[in-house]
């Protein structure tokens, strides 16, 4: 099938959010939604969020799924509030469980932060299929940028997160906590397995030097012959090499504090203290 699919650009956190919906029918899921953020203030803003419900509510669409395709690093999710605001279930990878628990030692969580994915609705794992009316997504799990990245296959189009980026711009990077260039590699090969035709989606863009416009849309026929990463065949040994060297060079996301301890829990501020007040930690010389 041929699935309608809406793109936001979060010009902020250079973040693509997909509203994917039947090409007949009105169910519809959301994928890899933003909560506004400013790290000056602490305020929270639903601007993002609030064109994706108005899109969805103006076309009379029915939200089935929220789904993450991993536990962001650049943005907080707001999957709670289009929960609330369209309904559907949130879901994400399986994994998502090493990335709490990694996390949970980073951040110094107490026991009242479970590690067991139960802040979602639902967890995937490689090979899971799921509906979205007529629509079947496959999941695919692609681990590398983080150990719980999932693709999310539905009929001819891909949503491959943070693993490929537009060719001309590359792949993610491996270095966060459970990260790895190696199977990085191995997720792209699997990615790269399906039909020419197919559209890939993918999770940012940066706007590659020389080119003049954000771009979002590609296919696995154009990634596997110009991505300046790993097309035209690249072995692992060289990829992994270039990841690896390229990585060591790059600082940490502006957001990463704050998405991380939100995006664990499902998109869910930590717990408010005795004060009524939620608030972030900052761990000093952790990441």
């Amino acid at each position: 099938m041929h699935p309608n699919v809406k793109a936001f650009f979060d010009d902020a956190t250079n973040t693509v959010s997909y509203v994917v919906s039947e090409p007949e029918g009105s169910a519809c899921a959301i994928i890899d939604s933003v909560w506004d953020y400013d790290p000056a203030s602490g305020r929270t803003d639903t601007s993002s969020a609030d064109e994706i419900i108005a899109y969805v509510k103006e076309n009379g669409l029915r939200t089935e799924w929220i789904l993450e395709s991993h536990v962001h690093a650049d943005h907080l999710s707001a999957a709670p509030y289009l929960q609330e605001a369209l309904g559907g279930k949130i879901g994400i990878g399986t994994n998502i469980t090493i990335v709490q628990d990694t996390f949970g030692k980073v951040f110094n969580e107490g026991t009242q932060f479970q590690r067991d994915g139960s802040q979602f609705d639902a967890l995937f794992k490689d090979g899971d299929s799921i509906h979205v009316g007529q629509l079947r997504v496959d999941v695919m799990h692609t681990p590398g940028h983080t150990p719980a990245c999932l693709t999310y296959v539905i009929g001819d189009a891909a949503f491959v997160g943070d693993t490929l980026f537009m060719p001309d711009f590359g792949t993610a990077r491996c270095d966060f906590p459970g990260g790895s260039a190696t199977d990085l590699y191995n997720s792209i090969q699997k990615i790269l397995a399906l039909p020419d035709e197919t559209r890939i989606f993918v999770g940012h863009d940066y706007k590659a030097p020389g080119r003049d416009d954000y771009a979002w849309e590609t296919t696995v026929g154009e990634q596997k012959a110009l991505n300046v990463h790993v097309g035209a065949g690249k072995p692992m040994e060289d990829f992994v090499a270039m990841r690896t060297q390229r990585d060591a060079t790059l600082g940490m996301p502006r957001l990463i504090l704050p998405s991380i301890q939100t995006n664990m829990r499902a998109g869910k501020l930590p717990e408010p203290e005795d004060n009524g007040t939620s608030y972030f930690k900052v761990p000093i010389n952790q990441l």
